[in-house]
């Protein structure tokens, strides 16, 4: 590629510290490969001595084929890798560390699972309860902060603190490291032998980290020790580009560089190659109101292009709806989708568009695994509530909501309570009452549970939905259980909300269950198919998409609540929702659709602050 004036300065770049400042599709890569291939070709540098470091193992995969074709070599002696493989590959020449030693994800989640229904509520297991934990045990290793200094946000803090020391405790007597305990470890094991320490200096002369935005304080610490004396470190990221913080992820670290080495040369390549003049002018407002960054003024050599179109739907259903069909166009022009990116906040949106998508049948991909959200145990819970109101209430779904919200009634009453017919044990109301014979108010309960029952009988699941959330008070029991886990009732009632809407318009429950059949069969499908050929629009959350591109970009529910999203409250919150936000304008090559809705489940919705920071002050169509 021809290269501009600030690559050329970047990769002619040999001794000392230098910080590149890399605005989203300037050519990053590019730099790596060029500086690592020029230290070798021109600076008479040995490969054995260059350390490339990154986040994925796809990234460094990419960056050593880069390398190859750049320097014309198969990048043999050049150590391409993520951090973890090269802190396991200094942990395994010390200790002798074999694969069997790392944790593996599954066994993490079965330790957690076996520990939490052990020394917790088992109740806990419910929804989305191990991946916080195990988000947050990555946060406090990370960041190497102290346990009793922890205060958790998905738990009581002394549940939090017992299952992180049983965790620990586990992970010792079985001689396993988790991915974070290889940074600790690895970190620990070089200020206690400087012999090793200095072997590995000998090794790594000239060290080039990728994605520098993404680095936790670890990772920092191990990266300056090994670069010292000699500080051969050639960092290269774009701060306005750091959305990982729940990874541990510290934009802070790359803005204080040039404090830690006040020596170090800087760089930016402000030259967008990806983005339309209107698209880059536009993320540039958003992304400009940030009050933490490196101020810089980015260009592109591209024509200005279409406007940023901003999309007004009445409703959620709407906006679904009408997306598809604009795609559904596209496919009858004879045009691919590959080019095209659906993008939203959380996976937890999808349901909607992927409903939407096969109605029409048109085919999609996606960038990671999307929950089912009929699989939640929300869904499981109004299932179990319309079940009940059938002939034969059965008493395994009496057992799952009897409690919810919690009428007293015990497992032995249930027991006393439970009849045999045709193979199949329901619930006799009768003899449920007549165990509780001499309580007249848990019989009063009782007969207040059979009556909402028979209300639910002849309902249509939506009418159905709204008699449980409010006159059965399973919104009650929701914001009690939110309440023990230390969540947001938003985040529950959110699910019940995506749930309720998605019955609506279906005469029975029997249709709208067979809508979740053929919604899980699809999901699978679309998996299995992206195993042998990929094609059809991508869909992504915003985070999965950085480093990648398209010609055509929707941002979905740009909506406060949803872009930002409800749980960022601090300014330092908000302006990662904001660079999250960027981060999702700047995949567009050539058109960018940023769509929100004006009612979203009965209720009013503001468009995101996001949106007037562009400068779209009339929210007309355009």
């Amino acid at each position: 590629m021809t290269l501009n004036s600030a690559q050329k300065e970047a990769i002619s770049h040999l001794d000392g510290p230098m910080m590149v400042l890399a605005g989203p599709g300037s050519g990053k890569t590019s730099v790596i490969a060029g500086r690592t291939a020029s230290m070798i070709l021109e600076g008479g540098v040995s490969p054995d001595h260059i350390l490339v470091v990154t986040f994925s193992r796809m990234a460094a995969k990419e960056m050593k084929e880069r390398f190859a074709k750049t320097a014309g070599m198969a990048g043999n002696g050049v150590t391409f890798g993520t951090f973890h493989g090269v802190f396991y590959g200094i942990l395994k020449a010390a200790y002798g560390f074999q694969a069997d030693n790392i944790l593996t994800g599954e066994e993490k989640t079965a330790i957690l699972r076996q520990i939490v229904t052990e020394t917790a509520d088992p109740q806990m297991l419910e929804g989305d309860f191990l991946e916080d934990l195990i988000r947050e045990i990555s946060l406090v290793k990370a960041g190497n902060i102290a346990i009793e200094h922890y205060h958790s946000a998905s738990c009581p803090d002394e549940i939090f603190t017992q299952v992180y020391q049983s965790y620990e405790k586990i992970l010792k007597a079985r001689r396993k490291l988790d991915f974070d305990d290889m940074i600790v470890s690895c970190y620990d094991l070089l200020i206690r032998r400087e012999d090793i320490l200095n072997a590995w200096r000998q090794k790594f002369r000239y060290i080039l980290v990728d994605e520098f935005q993404d680095i936790s304080p670890m990772q920092y610490k191990v990266v300056r020790l090994l670069a010292a004396p000699l500080d051969n470190l050639f960092i290269v990221g774009d701060d306005d580009q750091s959305i990982y913080h729940f990874r541990g992820a510290n934009p802070e670290i790359m803005l204080g560089f040039c404090s830690d080495y006040p020596e170090a040369r800087r760089v930016l390549l402000n030259v967008n190659y990806r983005c339309s003049g209107n698209i880059l002018q536009t993320a540039a407002e958003v992304i400009g109101k940030n009050r933490k960054r490196f101020q810089k003024e980015l260009t592109t050599p591209n024509p200005e292009g279409d406007p940023v179109g901003i999309r007004i739907y009445a409703n959620p259903r709407e906006q679904f709806s009408h997306v598809a069909s604009l795609l559904k166009k596209k496919l009858e022009e004879g045009k691919g989708l590959e080019d095209t990116a659906l993008l939203f906040r959380t996976n937890q949106e999808a349901e909607g568009i992927v409903g939407a998508l096969m109605n029409l049948g048109i085919p999609f991909m996606m960038k990671e695994s999307l929950p089912n959200l009929f699989q939640h145990w929300i869904c499981r819970d109004l299932l179990c509530y319309l079940s009940l109101a059938g002939e034969v209430p059965r008493r395994s779904d009496f057992l799952a909501v009897m409690n919810r919200p919690n009428r007293y009634l015990s497992r032995q009453a249930v027991m006393a309570a439970s009849v045999k017919e045709a193979g199949e044990t329901r619930i006799d109301f009768n003899r449920l009452e007549a165990y509780y014979q001499d309580k007249v108010w848990m019989k009063s309960r009782i007969r207040n549970l059979r009556k909402d029952l028979a209300e639910l009988h002849n309902m249509a699941p939506y009418g159905a939905i709204t008699y449980i959330r409010k006159a059965a008070g399973y919104e009650d029991y929701l914001r009690e259980y939110a309440g023990y886990r230390r969540m947001k009732p938003d985040d529950l009632m959110d699910v019940l909300d995506r749930l309720h809407e998605s019955a609506r318009g279906y005469a029975s429950v029997d249709s709208w269950t067979a809508y979740m059949e053929d919604y899980a069969r699809e999901l699978k499908e679309q998996a299995r198919k992206q195993k042998q050929k990929t094609e059809g629009v991508t869909l992504a959350t915003l985070h999965s998409v950085k480093g990648l591109e398209y010609d055509t970009v929707y941002i979905l529910n740009v909506n406060e609540g949803s872009i930002p999203y409800r749980k960022a409250v601090l300014p330092d919150a908000i302006e990662e929702e904001r660079r999250l936000f960027y981060v999702g304008m700047t995949r567009a090559r050539k058109n960018l659709n940023l769509c929100f809705v004006r009612r979203r489940y009965e209720t009013e919705c503001e468009p995101s602050r996001f949106l007037l920071e562009a400068g779209y002050r009339s929210m007309s169509n355009r």
